[in-house]
């Protein structure tokens, strides 16, 4: 009878996500993975982001200008740590060691009385987490899943981390009041222990049930992989591919800082914590729209349309949307874009994305891959923010002008993206061997 439900629940699993039999068991821990990572991350990103309201323009740009330099610090430590550990360490290392850096703050605000330079490293930090943690993550599942199934898998896996952005921000919108930001910071740590056990697990299965054998469990014997902590850089911007990634990176980046520099001046006239649970609800309808989108979309919509159409997809949305807050700048409306834009990252464009690392080799995926996601990232943060500030206090323009600014951002975007995803495509189609477009 358990066999019978078994195998019935499988089929419908299978039917619904193109998830196959013998992948079930890998996938759901990926899923539960990045489940708990995000729940960690969002318990804290409310109570992040409702502290930059009571900065200035310029006091934000300068923040993320330190967010910029200690990317690039974390990431050549973590370049130059890579051949030096083996495998099995690398991945649960990187998450203790954000836990135990959450376990200090925790420490440091409950033992002081949360000076601004405290609430300042602690807005850097978690900034600098915020896309430290996802990108360690989304190598490791380049590296479980082959590039033949990370189309049909990737979107169902992404929506776990849909499904953690709900819960974490939920616990904060709940229990702000009466946990206080920092019984948030302890908990959050707690959660990044979970994930050591699923990785273990999923090491395993990658060679078992997965099939994916000729994956090496030691980058530093097996691969021979260079020493220096800047060969990432120097990988970035060597291949046109990962520079085109990192083009691709940087416009996105612009959406999300002039909607967001947007969003903190026209809520500055609320509390700390009504900002904490406004910012707390916009990341769970956010997330609640995502997790349809990724389980029963974006699989299809990569398979049937193919990855130049998917790409494109999100950007050219935002066109219209800008296009909408230049002619209503109010708060409703740019909430409403914010969480379209973020919607359609998790469910779509950041699965999308991601797939482009299974046609390169592994160096990249480890080396080069966190220079695109957490550097160019963070720089992007740091020239787009300095932009805004230059328009709104230099040139003096108000969000009207910087919606059309946007708008024409969106669509150079959507151009990049496209061209991205017909490289994806052609390489598919190609049926090239992994790693060939290393010299790219």
């Amino acid at each position: 009878m358990n066999g019978t439900g078994g195998g019935r629940f499988k089929r419908i699993v299978s039917a619904a996500t193109k998830i196959e039999p013998h992948e079930l068991k890998a996938t759901l821990l990926s899923f539960a993975f990045v489940f708990i990572l995000m729940a960690a991350y969002f318990i804290l990103r409310p109570v992040r982001n409702a502290m930059a309201s009571d900065w200035t323009d310029a006091e934000l740009s300068t923040l993320w200008t330190a967010t910029f330099v200690f990317s690039v610090i974390a990431v050549s430590v973590y370049g130059g740590i890579i051949p030096r550990v083996k495998f099995r360490w690398l991945v649960p290392g990187v998450y203790v060691f954000f836990a135990l850096s959450f376990f200090a703050f925790w420490f440091g605000a409950t033992s002081v009385d949360r000076p601004a330079l405290v609430d300042k490293a602690f807005y850097v930090w978690v900034s600098v987490f915020s896309l430290f943690h996802v990108s360690v993550f989304w190598s490791f599942m380049s590296d479980i899943y082959s590039r033949d199934q990370a189309p049909r898998l990737f979107a169902f896996i992404a929506a776990g981390s849909s499904i953690g952005a709900i819960v974490g921000p939920a616990i904060t919108a709940l229990s702000a009041e009466t946990l206080g930001s920092e019984n948030l910071m302890l908990l959050a740590a707690v959660l990044l222990f979970v994930p050591i056990p699923i990785i273990a697990i999923l090491s395993r299965l990658k060679v078992t049930e997965l099939g994916n054998a000729d994956v090496k469990a030691d980058l530093s014997r097996e691969l021979q992989m260079g020493r220096n902590p800047f060969a990432g850089f120097t990988l970035f911007f060597t291949n046109s591919l990962l520079f085109g990634i990192g083009v691709f990176i940087f416009l996105y980046v612009s959406m999300g800082t002039f909607v967001y520099f947007g969003l903190k001046n026209l809520m500055d006239t609320y509390d700390e914590s009504t900002r904490e649970q406004i910012w707390a609800l916009i990341d769970l309808t956010v997330n609640s729209l995502a997790i349809v989108t990724a389980l029963f979309v974006t699989s299809r919509l990569t398979t049937r349309f193919g990855m130049s159409k998917t790409l494109a997809l999100v950007p050219s949305l935002l066109v219209i949307g800008f296009l909408i807050i230049a002619a209503a700048p109010v708060l409703a409306v740019v909430v409403g874009l914010e969480i379209a834009r973020r919607a359609g990252n998790y469910a779509i464009t950041r699965p999308g994305r991601e797939m482009l690392f299974t046609i390169v080799n592994r160096e990249m995926r480890f080396k080069a891959k966190p220079v695109i996601d957490i550097v160019v990232y963070r720089g992007g943060d740091m020239i787009w923010a300095w932009l805004f500030t230059a328009l709104t206090t230099v040139v003096g323009l108000g969000m009207t002008g910087v919606a059309l600014a946007g708008a024409g951002l969106a669509l150079v975007w959507a151009f990049v993206g496209s061209r991205l995803g017909r490289t994806y495509d052609l390489s598919r189609r190609r049926d090239e061997p992994e790693g060939i477009l290393q010299d790219a």
